[in-house]
């Protein structure tokens, strides 16, 4: 087995879809288990550890003292279960998108709505990502980590990860403690989509197949989202809102056109009509901005850093909290 070969002072911008300038003190990246395994069983539980997949979901705030580790693992493995359900267990390192399209190829159904989706497969329960009306927790059985603490590998199962929307037990709850390995999905073999998104299924006709869901939500998102590839995003910035329904109530009397949907705390509220409402779409400072298509959407433009970014982002939550007293949480993860 080779090593992983730990280099110092690593430039960490290309790295991230964002593209903000950060460096790392020292960095690793493992391409294969065998490797992540062996650079986390010398690692102290205390020691400084960031970790990278995609890189899509993460503001790097400036240069990270200690080891930064590139997660790139790949393979993918399919186990029919009987009565319509099929295992499929992938590698941390392993591309979303191509993930999915992979199983969809393999005629394991379940993940379609997720299509297109920055980052890997082992960033997905972190964020517990979602898109047109699927979170990645339904379709997931349970999760392979190493455990920092007791220095260990464990499997925990899907009640076991504290999912919530955008949030799970590895995010916020003990972040740092668990090192995704691979994570196992519990699939179908019958397609049922699932159309319950508006724009979704105006897109399509009555009974489509599952390519047709995905080519839909592929379409979807490039109509709507900035390519990282052509302009530096991390993808959704901030969190949708949720509120009570009385405080919906409220809201509806002043803005009778404001975006809701249902949810099992109240409403859940269209974080992009918030900031597209207040006058935040298309607004640019230098080398910062919001799209000019997607408001929920912030941009880098090229020679930023994460002051100008995160100032952006502040006066956006602090004139929504004016306007609306709705907080806006930001989503990504900020290092």
């Amino acid at each position: 087995m080779l090593q992983s070969v730990i280099t110092t002072d690593k430039d960490l911008s290309a790295l991230t879809t964002l593209r903000l300038p950060a460096r790392a003190s020292c960095f690793a990246q493992a391409d294969t288990r065998e490797q992540l395994l062996g650079l986390l069983s010398t690692l102290d539980a205390d020691a400084q550890l960031l970790l990278l997949g995609g890189g899509s979901n993460l503001i790097l705030s400036g240069d990270f003292d200690g080891l930064c580790l590139r997660i790139a693992s790949r393979g993918i493995q399919i186990q029919p279960q009987g009565a319509g359900a099929v295992l499929v267990r992938a590698q941390a390192g392993e591309n979303w998108h191509e993930f999915v399209d992979h199983c969809l190829s393999n005629g394991c159904y379940g993940l379609e709505n997720l299509a297109l989706i920055p980052g890997t497969v082992g960033a997905a329960p972190i964020q517990n990502i979602g898109a047109y009306g699927v979170e990645v927790k339904d379709t997931i059985r349970s999760v392979e980590v190493w455990d920092r603490q007791q220095k260990r590998l464990c499997e925990l199962d899907v009640d076991d990860c504290g999912f919530s929307y955008r949030d799970s037990l590895f995010k916020s709850v003990e972040p740092g403690r668990y090192v995704i390995l691979s994570v196992c999905f519990e699939l179908q073999t019958r397609f049922q989509p699932h159309l319950g998104y508006a724009g979704l299924a105006e897109r399509l006709g009555p009974n489509p197949a599952a390519r047709d869901v995905f080519d839909a939500v592929v379409a979807l998102r490039q109509q709507k989202l900035p390519d990282p590839e052509q302009l530096a995003n991390a993808g959704s910035f901030f969190k949708n809102p949720v509120i009570s329904q009385q405080q919906l109530q409220q809201l509806k009397q002043r803005y009778p056109a404001i975006v809701s949907f249902p949810d099992p705390g109240g409403a859940k509220l269209a974080a992009a009509w918030l900031i597209d409402q207040a006058g935040w779409k298309g607004c640019r400072r230098a080398h910062v901005g919001v799209h000019s298509q997607q408001a929920l959407v912030l941009v880098h433009f090229g020679g930023g850093n994460a002051i100008e970014l995160l100032q952006l982002a502040d006066d956006i939550q602090r004139d929504v909290l004016e306007r609306y007293g709705v907080v806006l949480e930001i989503e990504p993860r900020i290092v």
